[in-house]
């Protein structure tokens, strides 16, 4: 196989913000039932505690969602999502590709623990530069939106009141287990998908693009095994961004433990079916659109132009 070059950092950067803002717009209905989810205070036995809001599943929560509010409440807090996916996704890839340079074997290439760690070093930057403070006020606007008296008015008024009332660490809430979680999601997803592609490229004519179909399969398997693995770290992360959290938990493993002893050893894995939705047409979509945007530049500004 040959050895992978480094993209330049504006290719990368461009291909995965505009990967990343397609992929959140399109899938966003199944991170808003998912965050509903995590959020119901439930208790073991499948209850919901005095005063939570009692949703009996997914579809439930968008039929009642769009009853009740509205087809377009079901996209709150999708510009918070939708920017951040979008700087996400771009930091996730030139990350990733700097630290795949970085760790690449005497042969020039990245495969197996190598790609694991590239991966891994995406996620945590992307996390700690972009998805923490996104995703606490994606978070904060959902939980917001299901209380009886609402007090954001959209995401720029929210993000103002967050910072307001709690300081900046206001939207770095979570942020340990938001570093935790997305380096793990990228260790895992970059691990598979680069594993899985550059099996498929082996079976290829040298030279020959992997179709978008086959880059579509592989992503979405990726998105598969990187639900199971990390899920456990999305719902502590979701708790730990919630509106009342700071008065819940004292930290991350006091969140973990409530929720443990409270809901079960199975809340861990509450909000899986629609992430798992999510992250199938995710990974597909973000690693497709993110190939073929690579190649539009490479058509549009030929190597020798560089």
């Amino acid at each position: 196989m040959a050895a992978k070059r480094k993209e330049p950092p504006i290719y990368t950067l461009t291909a995965g913000a505009i990967a990343g803002a397609v992929e959140s717009t399109i899938t966003y209905p199944t991170e808003f039932v998912k965050t509903q989810l995590q959020l119901q205070d439930g208790v073991k036995g499948g209850k919901v505690k005095a005063g939570g809001v009692a949703f009996k599943g997914p579809v439930d929560i968008l039929v009642s969602t769009v009853r009740t509010q509205g087809v377009t409440a079901v996209y709150t807090g999708l510009s918070a999502l939708v920017i951040g996916t979008a700087a996400k996704a771009g930091v996730r890839f030139f990350a990733f590709d700097q630290f795949r340079y970085l760790l690449r074997d005497s042969e020039g290439k990245t495969t197996g623990v190598r790609s694991v760690l590239a991966g891994l070093g995406a996620g945590m930057t992307e996390a700690l530069f972009v998805v923490t403070p996104t995703e606490t006020i994606k978070t904060k606007l959902i939980h917001d939106a299901n209380s009886a008296n609402p007090q954001y008015r959209g995401l720029v008024h929210g993000t103002r009141s967050i910072i307001k009332a709690e300081g900046m660490g206001g939207i770095y809430r979570g942020v340990v287990p938001v570093m935790a979680r997305q380096g793990a999601n990228s260790a895992v997803r970059f691990g598979v998908y680069s594993s899985l592609n550059d099996y498929v490229k082996s079976r290829l004519v040298p030279g020959t693009p992997v179709p978008a179909a086959y880059t579509f399969g592989i992503g979405a398997i990726a998105g598969i095994i990187t639900v199971y693995t990390t899920m456990p770290l999305d719902v502590v992360k979701t708790k730990m961004q919630a509106l009342n959290a700071k008065q819940l938990y004292s930290g991350v493993v006091d969140c973990a433990w409530k929720v443990f002893k409270n809901e079960g050893v199975l809340s861990f894995w509450k909000g899986a079916t629609p992430r798992l939705a999510r992250l199938i047409m995710s990974g597909g979509i973000v690693f497709t659109v993110y190939e073929q945007v690579i190649q539009a530049i490479h058509t549009a500004v030929p190597a020798e132009s560089l």
